[in-house]
């Protein structure tokens, strides 16, 4: 596996800060955000390293000699819109744009571009399931002719009022993987496999491992603290930002061991992507930084590295 991160935390940082920040720090890899240009409707989102809309060979050339300047990859393109939004304006631009995040990944010889699946979150996932099926067909059958492998994350996108009931991802459970695979069965759709996502379900977040192998696209390192004395004084139907707080892998409730074990026994070689989300490290660029610091070394008992004394600077 290589080791990285999401470059959702460091919004202010130019594409070569952050190549340079990932070399300097000891990562392999960073999943690069390419969002539109505009408002961010939810923290991390509205992140742009990459421009989609430019695949012109200037651009793509100046983008790939800066990762070899550096030595890091980019692991994946990464946007996280609601494609299945009941504003249909909203869907419409959200797949408008992961079709070019796509042909993005094609020019750039990535291969991968990760995102949500969506979800109207005032529907069942049953309700849900034709437009579903509407939608991503068609965008599978462009990643398929772009040879791009789409690895949808697992988050349910449902933690406050504004996503309740339903949340806005369908992609939350392995009962749903299963069907969505067996409905659009192409080897290019499968997951960005997050366990903290699990963890927050209170859901095994190791035994899908195994099963979901050949599915497994990306993964991220994350962790999540569940406030158990919370949870048990509101109860798992109150809104989830009441009862977790995501945090750097190592300070929540994932088995880490467990779960990189088993993905290596899934025969998994890909990316392992550090998300950082942890409000206690989000004062301020330094912190967040030192953040990924810190997350690259704890993961280090597991994943090496690019480099062990890769902090030197950063």
């Amino acid at each position: 596996m290589r080791l990285g991160f999401v470059s959702a935390i460091l919004p202010e940082l130019s594409l070569e800060e952050v190549l340079s920040f990932a070399a300097e720090a000891g990562f392999a890899s960073v999943e690069m955000m390419a969002w539109p240009p505009g408002k961010a409707e939810r923290r991390y989102a509205g992140v742009s390293h990459l421009d989609p809309t430019d695949l012109s060979a200037g651009a793509i050339k100046a983008t790939l000699d800066l990762c070899e300047k550096y030595g890091v990859a980019i692991s994946s393109v990464g946007y996280y819109p609601n494609a299945l939004s009941p504003d249909l304006a909203e869907a419409r631009a959200g797949q408008e744009h992961i079709g070019r995040c796509i042909d993005l990944a094609a020019a750039l010889g990535v291969g991968r571009m990760t995102t949500f699946v969506g979800r109207d979150y005032t529907k069942t996932i049953d309700d849900n399931w034709p437009r579903f099926l509407e939608v991503w067909r068609p965008i599978i059958d462009h990643a398929d002719t772009k040879n791009v492998k789409v690895g949808v994350e697992n988050c349910p996108m449902s933690f406050g009022k504004d996503e309740w009931p339903g949340g806005k991802n369908l992609a939350v459970s392995p009962a749903v993987w299963r069907r969505m695979f067996a409905d659009i069965p192409s080897p290019n759709f499968g997951l960005n496999y997050d366990p903290s996502h699990l963890v927050l379900q209170h859901m095994d977040h190791v035994a899908p491992l195994i099963e979901f192998k050949d599915r497994i696209h990306h993964a991220h390192a994350k962790d999540v603290r569940i406030d158990v004395a919370k949870l048990n004084d509101l109860g798992v139907f109150a809104y989830p930002n009441s009862w977790h707080s995501p945090k750097l892998p190592g300070q929540g409730d994932v088995r880490w061991g467990a779960y990189l074990g088993t993905l290596a026994d899934a025969g998994y070689k890909g990316d392992l992507a550090v998300e950082v989300e942890d409000r206690a490290h989000e004062g301020t660029l330094q912190t967040r930084k030192e953040s990924l610091i810190i997350s690259r070394r704890f993961l280090e008992q597991f994943v090496i590295g690019k480099s062990q004394d890769g902090e030197s600077g950063a």
